[in-house]
């Protein structure tokens, strides 16, 4: 679960500005192949439009067919649920299998994890792979769905897709801005594994201008400290939100009947959120539904002031 969630602490200004600015970057050329782009597997070269793509990143999936590219992708992996129509296989991006991926002929492999040098052996069967990493802020995230536009031949798509998703995320984060600060707690596994805001998904709450409970918590600097029960209902955050209600069935009444925390402000006032795990552990085009689900929580707790 947190390998599948993991993906810098800043200013609320900071990260408002993030979401706004890329509006005004200089707009890609017309996608025209070969087409060269820097991953985190290195520089990539993709000599022409692919026609058999595997994806092995959930994001990526979503995105791909987000801009388009649906049509030429042939398989995903096993946890690439979105959207349904999606070619959803056995094959597994953390255990990956080479010898199945090869299977399906790819001239493409997006991934974003390299586990035992799963790009070295494609490389050497001829396949080029795209390695996407996990980004940690959201300009990365927009990087690498023009990225995405820019290997398959959909560059126009992807800069509509970024352009709306800010558009989007910039007017949620200006109506759920305001008043006095409110805490947050990010549920990310039923044993109290959470989020700090030097996580993509922290930055979420960081835009919104909530206080990120587990911040102060994380001693280890890993960005997903594993918080006490004590010291959550301590904290008693205004805000709940579930990111394993579909993993581990976790809803507001299993919540609820957690000892001793029905003390907490969050249970007090029903403000639990349930965010699909998906949702809040992707960076593609559903960002904008971990915004809006949120927002609209914040703005049920603050019309109850």
């Amino acid at each position: 679960m947190l390998r599948s969630t993991a993906l810098l602490a800043g200013s609320v200004a900071a990260a408002v500005a993030v979401l706004v600015s890329a509006a005004s970057a200089a707009p890609l050329r017309p996608s025209s192949f070969p087409v060269t782009v820097v991953a985190s597997n290195g520089k990539v070269t993709v000599r022409k439009q692919p026609r058999r793509i595997v994806s092995l990143s959930p994001s990526a999936t979503e995105t791909l067919f987000a801009i388009g590219a649906g049509t030429q992708v042939v398989a995903v992996d096993d946890q690439s649920d979105f959207p349904n129509n999606a070619p959803r296989t056995t094959l597994s991006g953390f255990t990956p299998n080479v010898e199945a991926i090869a299977a399906y002929h790819p001239d493409l492999v997006v991934i974003a994890y390299d586990p035992k040098g799963l790009s070295a052996a494609l490389g050497k069967l001829g396949i080029t792979v795209l390695h996407q990493d996990g980004p940690r802020t959201f300009g990365g995230a927009y990087q690498q769905i023009r990225q995405l536009g820019l290997v398959t031949g959909h560059e126009a798509e992807a800069v509509r897709l970024v352009a709306g998703m800010k558009r989007k995320i910039a007017a949620i984060v200006k109506k759920a801005r305001g008043g006095r600060q409110l805490s947050v707690y990010h549920e990310l596994t039923p044993d109290l594994y959470s989020a700090t805001s030097s996580t993509f998904v922290g930055k979420v709450y960081t835009a919104l201008g909530l206080r990120n409970i587990a911040d102060v918590a994380d001693h280890g600097g890993t960005g997903y400290p594993q918080l006490s029960s004590e010291y959550v209902v301590a904290e008693s955050p205004e805000l709940i939100v579930l990111a394993d209600s579909v993993c581990c069935g976790q809803k507001p009444s299993s919540v609820a009947a957690r000892p001793g925390w029905d003390r907490i402000s969050a249970v007090r006032t029903g403000s639990i959120v349930l965010v699909d795990d998906s949702i809040a552990s992707r960076w593609g085009p559903r960002l904008v539904n971990f915004f809006r689900a949120v927002s609209s929580a914040l703005g049920r707790l603050r019309s109850q002031a």
